[in-house]
């Protein structure tokens, strides 16, 4: 065969319609094609329809997949593809997929005399109803698996893939075995085989690395194919509906294929079997802010996270002061944040909400010592019998400002700031690794940090990068902020910007562009005249420049001792909010919403009075859209709502 791209998947696609059974369905803005799932062999070709000039299958080659698998049972596994001769019910090739493995099969030697061999993939989850694009690379002993254009996950066996593999009288087999068990249940957008080569160059070029496309029948394109006369254009998928109206009706797999259209939001939705997918919604625009709940809180409030626990609901933890009473979470009941748990704390600073597989953790950054005059953080675990959060595991820290949880490679990460030891503020912040051997928080990392306040981990395609915000050296306010990039194993440097009193890191995304905003505090240095404002200062939003590699400055934007940067989205339209904390004079602060206006970059859209405004936090319900402070200078955080037109 020639180099060129072989799509498997529109060979079972008749021009100008679908296979007897295909169905095809748009979820989250992308369609694919649900297989036949009442005759395994409705979807079968020979394979010399592809391999028109030779009779063996490429000895070097990719497959490119892009599915969207839901829930399945544990121990069941589906077949994406096989191909199988006509007279053996062995696998020539063939890839299939269990909950948290990827198989790739194939035919050790010639069928005559050989055996099947298995190759597998652990720690690959594809069955979260999201789209997944894979490509495997085979080249003799070596497989290599690339998710999402994440890092290849490699693996060399002792039995080479054939350099011989005769297809004579072999079929491909969409979504099957040749038999009813381990039948694809899930949508298929694209399945592409290319002859010697490496397609992950080929596939992660874009931004939306999931949804990566080398070849997708047209049916499936964005747009809908064209008719062969002067008739109405029509989508495949718009056949057999019914439309609901009312209020949210159940969404179940008797459901599924149905539409409910929501009058109130002028929104329409798609039932995928578990749950309503907007098709069509009337985007909303932020009209004003209006205050909502005044939350009352155990002391003056540091930090505060928002989260929600599946099955459970919705809860905010605060960080509060002092110790007694120490820190609260609250659970989101009847459209309020009640109180629902206190939990001891010595001067929070900041909570972590995180998931290891099934298991639920909470951190809190403690700054000061306990009665005892021991000095550590705490990692609490949810516990599912109690409906509590308790302990589970104690790190030794220094003046701890900031969790970061994280994952990479499908391994979990766990990244403290220390703020100072004693009166040294050039410590050591340390990066923890999850031993699941042992269940615990490893030491894996430590990167010298100066009185540093936050982490920010975000990825860019494949890369993985963990931005620091240095505050202060012991002298200076006016040092450099860190950014890092995970290479062999650990983070090595890769960019450093000028920052002043660095309190927060925000990475966020407007399409395709990435930006990187950074909250500074205060302008201060010891041997250096004193400015006539140590507060009032530039707080600066950065770009990344792909030609570059680097960050470059995108905007400056006057704040009074900012503290943190919250980045949100009402319908099309995206904003950054930031907590001014104190001008010099008064705690008594306008906090300020920033509209994003293209070209103009972030324009000021609503000033919002605030009192000693240390953390935002934004969040949803199905009643609306909220953002949540917290105060640092008053026992009370406040809830506004985002009323939208």
């Amino acid at each position: 065969t020639d180099l060129r791209p072989l799509d498997i998947l529109s060979e079972v696609v008749p021009p100008g319609g679908l296979a007897h059974g295909m169905r095809v369905f748009q979820v989250q803005g992308m369609r694919g094609f649900q297989l036949p799932t009442s005759w395994p062999r409705a979807l079968a070709f020979p394979a010399s329809r592809l391999f028109t000039h030779c009779d063996h299958f490429p000895e070097e080659f990719s497959i490119i997949v892009t599915l969207r698998v839901p829930s399945i049972p544990a121990k069941r596994n589906e077949y994406i593809f096989t191909l199988m001769a006509e007279e053996s019910p062995g696998v020539l090739v063939g890839l299939r997929y269990g909950p948290d493995k990827l198989h790739f099969l194939f035919w050790g030697q010639e069928r005559a005399s050989g055996w099947q061999t298995r190759v597998t993939f652990p720690n690959v989850s594809l069955s979260d109803n999201q789209w997944h694009t894979l490509v495997l690379a085979v080249s003799g002993p070596s497989f290599s698996l690339t998710v999402d254009c994440g890092g290849p996950k490699d693996v060399v066996v002792e039995m080479p893939f054939p350099t011989s593999l005769s297809v004579r009288k072999a079929s491909f087999y969409l979504g099957s075995r040749r038999r009813r068990k381990g039948l694809f249940t899930g949508l298929l957008r694209q399945l592409v085989l290319l002859p010697g080569a490496d397609a992950t160059p080929r596939i992660c070029t874009a931004m939306n690395f999931k949804v990566a496309t080398l070849s997708v029948p047209a049916i499936l394109q964005d747009l809908p194919t064209k008719p062969p006369s002067n008739e109405v254009l029509r989508y495949p998928y718009e056949t057999d509906t019914k439309v609901t109206l009312g209020s949210r009706p159940p969404c179940t797999k008797q459901e599924k294929t149905q539409f409910w259209f929501n009058a109130s939001r002028r929104g329409l939705y798609l039932c995928n079997g578990s749950a309503w997918v907007s098709m069509l919604e009337v985007k909303q625009r932020l009209d004003y802010v209006e205050e909502y709940q005044n939350l009352a809180t155990n002391s003056e409030t540091m930090g505060v996270e928002v989260f929600t626990i599946p099955k459970v609901g919705l809860f905010a933890a605060t960080a509060n002061r002092y110790t007694p009473p120490g820190s609260a979470i609250y659970k989101w009941t009847d459209g309020k944040f009640v109180p629902y748990q206190n939990i001891p704390t010595c001067q929070a600073q900041s909570w972590k909400y995180f998931t290891i597989g099934k298991k639920i953790f909470l951190a809190v950054a403690n700054f000061e010592r306990n009665a005892r005059g021991q000095e550590f953080s705490v990692i609490y675990k949810w516990s599912r019998r109690k409906e509590k959060f308790i302990t589970y595991q104690r790190i030794t820290t220094h003046s701890a400002r900031d969790w970061e949880a994280f994952v990479i490679d499908g391994e979990a990460f766990l990244a403290v700031v220390n703020h100072r030891e004693g009166n040294n503020h050039n410590v050591d912040s340390v990066i923890y690794r999850w031993n699941p051997r042992t269940g615990l928080f490893e030491t894996n990392q430590t990167i010298p940090t100066s009185g540093a306040y936050d982490w920010e981990f975000f990825t860019i395609g494949p890369y993985s990068f963990l931005a620091v915000a240095n505050t202060f050296n012991g002298t200076s306010t006016k040092i450099y902020s860190h950014i890092y990039i995970w290479l062999s194993g650990s983070f090595q440097l890769f960019q450093s910007i000028l920052t002043f009193g660095a309190a927060d890191w925000e990475v966020f995304r407007i399409r395709d562009r990435v930006f990187l905003a950074v909250a500074n505090s205060h302008s201060y240095e010891s041997r250096m005249p004193a400015p006539s404002n140590f507060y009032a200062i530039n707080s600066s939003i950065y770009e990344l420049n792909i030609t570059a590699q680097m960050f470059v400055k995108f905007q400056d934007i006057l704040t009074y001792s900012a503290l943190d940067w919250e980045f949100f989205s009402v319908g099309d339209d995206s904003f950054l909010v930031v907590a001014n904390s104190f001008d010099g004079f008064t705690f008594s602060v306008n906090s300020i919403i920033y509209r994003w206006q293209g070209y103009e970059g972030f324009v000021a859209a609503h000033h919002l009075p605030t009192v000693g405004c240390r953390d935002w936090e934004a969040f949803h319900t199905a009643e609306g859209s909220y953002l949540l402070y917290s105060s640092a200078k008053e026992p009370l955080s406040k809830v506004l709502k985002l009323k939208t037109t």
